[in-house]
């Protein structure tokens, strides 16, 4: 009789790992990375989709038609947030640029995309302020006040913002995308955006939504 009730308790702990498993497509570890301590969003009340990345990342090139894609007919409730890297010395060049161009209202989807045409597609090497100045001249910036603000107090201060929050998350690499400041997913195809989706509505449950 004991070793029944044993096999019936084995079988009942099995069956509802089998639908834990089936609840949640996606693992924690495995298809995305938890963070330790939580960032703050931007929006408080909104669901935050952050993409860390950087124009001369290939591996940004090819995951961004997806997420593009994905940005056009996210949830209105989803607050997604371009960051640009500044890991590193070169990574800066381009984050700065960015963010200059943000600051004058000219940083449309149409101009971020050709930026990463004009380097993986026409093999331009644009990740200096001088080179920068004359590609996002030839969007119709205003090459004097590109340059101006290129290294303004202002741009450092978002440039640190996205060195911090790269630190905070422990990223070594692009594209990394975090979610509410408390997931990272990595990746370059369609199960990216299905984890980001997965880990979206586990965020809208936290909220009550």
């Amino acid at each position: 009789m004991k070793r029944f009730a044993q096999s019936a308790l084995t079988l009942s702990l099995l069956a509802l790992s089998q639908l834990s498993v089936a609840a949640d497509p996606f693992v924690a570890g495995k298809d995305y990375t938890v963070v330790a301590t939580p960032a703050t969003v931007e929006k408080p009340g909104m669901v935050e989709v952050r993409e860390f990345f950087w124009y001369g990342c290939g591996h940004c090139y090819h995951l961004h038609p997806t997420l593009s894609k994905w940005e056009a007919t996210k949830p209105a409730d989803v607050n997604f947030v371009l960051t640009p890297a500044a890991m590193n010395p070169t990574w800066e060049q381009n984050a700065r640029g960015f963010y200059a161009v943000q600051m004058m209202g000219k940083l449309t989807p149409a101009v971020h995309d050709q930026l990463f045409k004009a380097i993986h597609g026409s093999n331009q090497r644009i990740f200096d302020q001088k080179s920068l100045a004359t590609f996002y001249k030839g969007q119709g910036v205003d090459e004097t006040r590109f340059n101006s603000l290129y290294n303004s107090f202002a741009v450092t201060g978002k440039v640190s913002q996205s060195k911090a929050l790269a630190t905070r998350y422990k990223l070594d690499g692009v594209p990394a995308l975090v979610v509410n400041g408390k997931y990272i997913v990595r990746g370059t195809d369609q199960k990216t955006i299905d984890v980001v989706n997965f880990l979206v509505q586990k965020e809208r449950a936290t909220l009550g939504k």
